[in-house]
This record gives structure tokens, sequence and C-alpha cells, in this order.
């Protein structure tokens, strides 16, 4: 399933995208959680801060 997401992504509009993984401390337990959303390419750097 996975080779066929990052095939469908490199063709066409899948290239304009990239994928955002972010790293936060949970307030209750207080583990790491990882997010991961699909951001346009112009806006990686505001999805980061």
């Amino acid at each position: 399933m996975a080779k066929k997401t990052v095939a469908s992504l490199q063709k066409g509009e899948g290239r304009t995208f990239s994928k955002v993984i972010l790293m936060e401390k949970s307030p209750k337990t207080g583990a790491y959680v990882f997010k991961e959303e699909m951001v346009p390419n112009d806006a990686v750097k505001d999805a980061l801060k």
C-alpha cells in the first residue's frame, strides 16, 4: 500500500506537496507524539513554526 501512495505522489500534483512530521510533547502523559501532515512546498516553513 505504501508503494502505491509514494508512486502516486511522484506524478503530477504530488510533487508540489511535502510530508511534515512534527514531534510534540503530550501535556497529559509527557510522552512524545508525532504528527504527520501533507503541506504545499510553499508552506513548509510556516508549518514548522
